[in-house]
């Protein structure tokens, strides 16, 4: 598995002014990051949350280089968020009333890359461990936001810790936030994975519909 987490995101999310607790632009440009990475490198199954990825594959490129490895899937990822960024999403991040200043200051974006040796029996246990971490993390995003709609930062902060996380959604409740309608994406996470399906197509030569996968 190769793991690649955005560097400095919360201050991206910042000068951005991304909506919180979850904002869409956002992570639809996460989508077409992951479905690149997908197409590039050819991969069984890749997982995001937040700024994270995490990419499995079943062969190792680069003859197991490691610093090949990370170099490309970062870059590869940084140049993505980028490109997709600017060029998909510039109407809705309004990134035209951007001055120049500040354009230079949101980018460069950059991904950090890390690589997990993992045996096929671990392969299930990791990505329960990151589905994991992304619940909780939506538990704790709604937390803070709803908070911080009633107190300044420091003190919804001091309100959240030590929270459990039914004592969250108790909270969140009371607010009127219920988590069990919240979109299944922002609890669990985002899957891309190929999928086969059947096309009909026709023989002429032998007058008959064939069919492949």
């Amino acid at each position: 598995i190769v793991r690649l987490d955005g560097r400095s995101f919360h201050s991206f999310a910042q000068k951005m002014d991304l909506e919180k607790p979850y904002d869409d632009n956002f992570y639809r440009v996460m989508v077409k990051v992951s479905k690149d990475l997908f197409e590039e490198f050819s991969a069984i199954f890749i997982y995001s949350f937040s700024d994270e990825i995490s990419i499995l594959l079943d062969e190792i490129p680069f003859s197991g280089r490691v610093e090949k490895i990370n170099s490309v899937f970062a870059s590869l990822a940084s140049s993505s968020f980028t490109y997709n960024l600017l060029n998909d999403y510039s109407n809705e991040f309004d990134l035209d009333n951007l001055s120049d200043n500040e354009r230079n200051i949101v980018f460069p974006i950059s991904f950090d890359s890390r690589i997990i040796p993992i045996d096929d029996a671990s392969i299930s246990d990791y990505f329960k461990w990151r589905q994991d971490e992304c619940w909780r993390n939506c538990i704790n995003g709604y937390g803070i936001w709803a908070l911080k709609k009633e107190y300044d930062k420091e003190e919804a902060n001091e309100r959240i810790k030590g929270l459990k996380s039914n004592e969250i959604h108790d909270m969140l409740f009371e607010r009127g936030i219920n988590l069990n309608d919240v979109e299944t994406w922002k609890k669990r996470g985002i899957g891309v994975y190929k999928k086969s399906w059947e096309i009909e197509g026709f023989n002429p030569k032998k007058n008959e519909n064939v069919y492949a996968v």
